[in-house]
């Protein structure tokens, strides 16, 4: 099974309907689903030498809908890369501090550090993805021009999707690499892990009667992420639609569009000088010279 890493992406300025994109995984995975560990192991590599060159950063998104696997995924695949550099950030409802900020700024103070891959679960997506479908949230936001639900129209939406851009490309142009992963999982499979989650008593505390309410809404949230992915995937910061109804499959997909992505970002150890190869030198003698 050959994975191609264009047929997932979507293009700048392409138009978006989930409907065309398949949720399901190929007949013939099943041969490859060990193919997994052998990524991890090349993900912690250039892990490290990212962080030993300390320049750049690798920022990876997951978005999707309620039960699409998200936490899953993180730790399926960050499992075996080394802890001290991937930092992962939750994104719920904002707090009345957050409140009192840009919709930005609780996202760009959690932005990875040089050396370190961060992930974010759920995003600053959600700023054009639940509040394109709840738009009374945004009044939340105190926005001095916005008087009522409105005044939150298209036209509004439009410079969201212009600000993320914005942010993205600084963010790129400054070191941090961004690549963006829809969880795209069928009503029907969602319907099925709602079911096992009720069903489990361990995964009880992970349903919410509110995802149910959410599920009443599920066309206007396929017709929100479409546009999002429209607006804003772009050559430098791309969206990726990930088919999700077997996760197994769909985490394999994302960790080798991860290991790709930072084998393109080409990390390099930092080089020695002269003067400091010879201080190497010096001390692996004293080293061997050393009495016990």
């Amino acid at each position: 099974m050959v994975i191609t890493i264009d047929e997932f992406r979507v293009p700048e300025g392409k138009s978006v309907n989930l409907k065309n994109y398949s949720t399901q995984s190929p007949e013939d995975f099943k041969k490859n689903r060990k193919r997994i560990k052998k990524i991890i192991k090349n993900i912690d590599y250039y892990q490290n030498i990212l962080n030993a060159e300390n320049k750049q950063s690798l920022l990876i998104i997951l978005q999707g809908i309620d039960a699409a696997g998200k936490d899953s995924s993180i730790r399926a695949i960050m499992t075996g890369v080394n802890p001290q550099g991937v930092v992962v950030s939750s994104f719920k409802t904002p707090s009345s501090l957050e409140y009192e900020h840009d919709y930005l700024w609780r996202h760009i103070i959690k932005m990875p550090e040089r050396g370190k891959i961060g992930i974010f679960n759920r995003s600053h997506y959600e700023n054009v993805l639940v509040c394109k479908v709840h738009p009374e949230f945004i009044l939340n936001e105190k926005i001095p021009y916005i008087n009522n639900v409105k005044d939150i129209n298209n036209e509004f939406f439009e410079k969201r999707y212009d600000e993320i851009k914005n942010f993205e490309n600084h963010m790129f142009n400054n070191g941090t690499r961004i690549i963006k992963f829809f969880l795209n999982i069928s009503k029907d499979e969602q319907k099925k892990r709602f079911i096992k989650r009720i069903n489990n008593k361990e995964k009880n505390w992970k349903f919410s009667s509110s995802d149910l309410k959410e599920r009443k809404f599920w066309n206007e949230y396929q017709k929100a992420f479409a546009l999002a992915f429209e607006k804003t995937s772009t050559e430098n910061c791309p969206w990726f639609i990930i088919p999700f109804d077997n996760k197994s499959y769909g985490q394999l997909v994302m960790a080798h569009i991860i290991n790709e992505t930072l084998k393109s970002m080409n990390p390099k150890y930092p080089e020695v000088n002269k003067q400091e190869k010879e201080a190497l030198k010096d001390a692996y003698q004293d080293l061997l010279n050393e009495k016990e």
